[in-house]
């Protein structure tokens, strides 16, 4: 039986929460910010960022285009890879380059540098923040300016650990 640990504030994946409440928060957040920006959240949009959002695992752009053609949508590659592309590009979903898949954002609208902490048996995928300390640091020290931080983290999670079993 899976157990529950306690995660900072900060990071979002492992634990139990309300599905619903974090789909719907999630979807309002994209909306919100399609609306300010004047770019549309078609329905593929929509329906992908979903299905990111229904599993909080890693999923290959084919494993979405599985799910789409299951539910009698469009499932052409390039249907998922532009509906990818937007979500990533507007932060509302993130490339785990690892594993060359994707998982929805746990902190939409929000300025952050994700770090990913990826289940190797289960492909959960957690969301936490560094704020990029140590990167930030040692790059102005080499005089360069940064742009973007991710930092992937390959493990057990909770979820899957031989005691949860237990």
């Amino acid at each position: 039986m899976p157990r529950n640990h306690p995660t900072t504030p900060e990071t979002l994946g492992f634990e139990s929460h309300d599905h619903r409440n974090c789909i719907a928060g999630s979807v309002g957040a994209a909306e919100r910010h399609c609306a300010q920006a004047g770019v549309q959240l078609t329905p593929i949009r929509r329906r992908v960022l979903e299905i990111l959002l229904e599993r909080h695992q890693a999923m290959g752009a084919y494993d979405i285009l599985d799910q789409l053609r299951e539910e009698g949508l469009r499932s052409q590659p390039p249907v998922a890879y532009r509906a990818l592309d937007f979500l990533v590009q507007h932060g509302f979903a993130h490339k785990i380059e690892r594993l060359n898949a994707f998982t929805a954002c746990a902190l939409p609208g929000q300025d952050h540098a994700p770090v990913f902490l990826v289940c190797r048996l289960c492909r959960a995928v957690a969301e936490t923040v560094t704020h990029g300390q140590g990167v930030s640091e040692a790059a102005e020290i080499a005089g360069f300016e940064v742009e973007r931080v991710v930092v992937e983290a390959e493990g057990i999670c909770p979820n899957c650990r031989p005691e949860a079993s237990a």
